[in-house]
């Protein structure tokens, strides 16, 4: 693995993750160890109700590497990642990896994502459609949601990325620099798709990832934002003012 001292990140909002943390951060101190740098951010808010911030700063105190973010006032899981980069880039990283807690992502991809920005790609996105990609033990319903909006996304929008709808993704400092500032219009999942479409111009690269979702939840309020932010994208296309970033 190329060595990245000090200079790269991962952004994590948890809520609800006690059980599974421990496990979760002792594969990210070994990717840390292994890569001699990097450093954790978990953002934690008011939608945790376990232990899970208790467990994060417990982490925190053993390890500095591992930095615990307090946000009460997010709003949303979007208000979490853009906080979460807002706090990694005052903090002077130049490579910023976004990945979810629980895992669901698996922490020794990073070593991907690291070599892909090193490649000097501005964004580099997991995807689990594409050779090497898998998803694994997600009930129908995630499965469904999961692909079903990356094919509306290539219909509606002329995406060619395989996976529009992952939250493995690494940017460059100057990416982000420009999408904290941005007036994003998702409220939920769909976030991930609407970053993609508005990086499109930017140099790009998909990283096969292997994405575990025991979780069927997706609520209905959600899925409603989605198709919301869809359709707006798909007629500023039409009208030939679809935005960039």
């Amino acid at each position: 693995m190329p060595n990245y001292p000090n200079n790269w990140a991962v952004v994590i909002p948890l809520a609800n993750e006690e059980t599974e943390l421990p496990e979760f951060a002792e594969a990210l101190r070994l990717v840390m160890d292994a890569a001699e740098g990097g450093t954790v951010y978990f953002v934690v808010d008011r939608v945790s109700k376990d232990r899970t911030l208790e467990c994060c700063e417990e982490i925190s105190k053993r390890d500095p590497r591992f930095i615990t973010k307090w946000i009460p006032e997010n709003r949303n899981v979007v208000d979490a990642y853009i906080n979460g980069f807002k706090e990694a880039l005052k903090d002077g990283h130049e490579i910023i990896i976004e990945m979810d807690g629980g895992l669901s992502h698996d922490p020794r991809a990073i070593p991907a994502f690291l070599r892909a920005m090193n490649e000097g790609n501005d964004c580099a996105f997991g995807s689990r459609y594409i050779n090497g990609g898998s998803m694994v033990d997600s009930p129908f319903k995630r499965r469904f949601l999961s692909k079903g909006g990356t094919l509306l996304a290539q219909w509606l929008l002329g995406a060619k990325l395989a996976d529009m709808t992952s939250g493995y993704q690494g940017f460059r400092r100057s990416v982000l620099l420009k999408v904290v500032d941005y007036p994003l219009l998702s409220r939920a999942h769909f976030y991930q798709t609407e970053l993609r479409h508005l990086l499109r111009k930017q140099k790009l690269i998909e990283v096969p990832i292997h994405y575990r979702a025991p979780s069927p939840r997706v609520s209905q309020g959600a899925i409603r934002n989605s198709l919301t932010v869809l359709f707006h994208y798909f007629i500023r296309r039409m009208l030939g003012s679809s935005p960039t970033i």
